[in-house]
């Protein structure tokens, strides 16, 4: 029987269920699930929002084999304008478990690129791994963001963490340094120095429960310093940050001209192996003009600092919130997080070696929200 690709609908729910099902019983992966409802929990279509999410089933009667969702949404492109744009996610195939479904996950992306041919994908934990090789098959580009890390207290992280303790000799130097504090000295060095580099100017860090039009001046005056940014203006970063959010921070930074930037912070909730017992904050969005990231990033900082993380991840593709990140003591570490583009979107995004150090991508664009940074 043919497989057929369709809005996923309440009557499919069981078959997604017994798909899930299947799913875990197959690789033992609790996160190779997708969403029981065919309403979307976060990002509803209400047909008023700029930003929405929407999911697809492949339906071989009576059985779901693969499944997918779009984030549409409106991202700026310098000297191209606004266009709708979808972000493809949560893609999963019964070819994972049974190889007579293996052509499912490519058509998967063919059926996303018919719908939305500016189409892109974020994450997938690194080029070796199956969905960016076919993506790069399929004609997409592909760029890694950079990741950066701060680390707040050095002993727990020698200790706990476990990306890095992948060998006997390892583990010994790690509680070494540790146990003798050379790490801890050698880390808060390394990091100070950065600091000194480079010292803003006085600011005032507030935490804000709502964006209001003092976003919609921040998004204009700086949006033209992008080659490409979904659009945060107050209107969208209200429906994607709500006030009854209770896991991210939202910050607001200013000068004595008023706010010159803004940040949200969080700390992960995942349960990250690498990470070990750690508590690990993220700055998960941010956005200013390049003179005025310095001291976002530090009151960034400062905020998860406070409450307690030990830790601070973010991976950002603007060289200059790169160099922000730098200079406030964060170092540049070796990242998995992959933003790829589809043909069509590649077109937007040219000359591309010239434009994908200004893009702006961080972990909140595609699926990252609201918990999955």
């Amino acid at each position: 029987m043919s497989t057929v690709i369709q809005p996923y609908r309440q009557e499919h729910e069981p078959a997604v269920a017994e798909f899930n099902r299947r799913l875990r019983q197959g690789t033992a992966d609790p996160n190779l699930v997708f969403p029981g409802r065919a309403i979307p929990r976060w990002l509803p279509y209400t047909g008023k929002s700029p930003v929405w999410n929407e999911f697809f089933v492949a339906v071989e009667e009576p059985f779901v084999r693969g499944a997918y969702g779009l984030k549409q949404e409106q991202i700026l492109f310098r000297d191209k304008g606004m266009h709708q744009v979808a972000c493809y996610h949560h893609s999963l195939s019964e070819g994972i478990i049974d190889k007579t479904y293996a052509r499912v996950g490519a058509s998967l992306v063919r059926d996303a690129l018919a719908r939305q041919p500016l189409l892109y994908v974020l994450g997938m934990g690194g080029f070796e791994n199956p969905l960016p090789k076919m993506l790069k098959a399929l004609g997409f580009s592909l760029t890694l963001v950079p990741f950066y890390f701060r680390i707040v207290h050095p002993r727990k992280f020698l200790f706990e963490m476990n990306a890095l303790r992948s060998s006997r000799w390892r583990v010994l130097l790690m509680n070494l340094a540790a146990a003798s504090g050379t790490g801890w000295l050698a880390i808060k060095t390394v990091q100070a120095a950065a600091r000194l580099r480079s010292r803003p100017q006085d600011f005032v860090v507030e935490e804000v429960n709502e964006f209001s039009s003092w976003a919609d001046d921040l998004w204009s005056a700086a949006k033209g310093t992008v080659s490409m940014a979904a659009v945060r203006d107050a209107n969208t970063l209200q429906i994607l940050y709500p006030k009854n959010d209770r896991f991210l921070t939202c910050v607001r930074v200013s000068r004595k001209s008023g706010p010159v930037g803004w940040a949200v912070v969080g700390e992960r909730r995942k349960d990250v192996q690498k990470f070990g017992q750690m508590r690990v904050g993220s700055i998960v969005d941010c956005w200013a003009s390049p003179e005025d990231m310095l001291p976002v990033v530090r009151g960034a900082t400062q905020t998860l600092v406070k409450s307690g993380v030990d830790l601070i991840v973010s991976n950002q593709s603007h060289s200059a919130w790169g160099r922000a990140l730098e200079d406030s003591g964060f170092l540049k570490g070796p990242s998995t997080f992959i933003f790829a583009a589809s043909k069509k979107l590649t077109e937007l995004l040219q000359p591309l070696e010239q434009n994908k150090t200004s893009l702006h991508v961080t972990r909140a664009d595609g699926d990252g929200l609201p918990r999955n940074f």
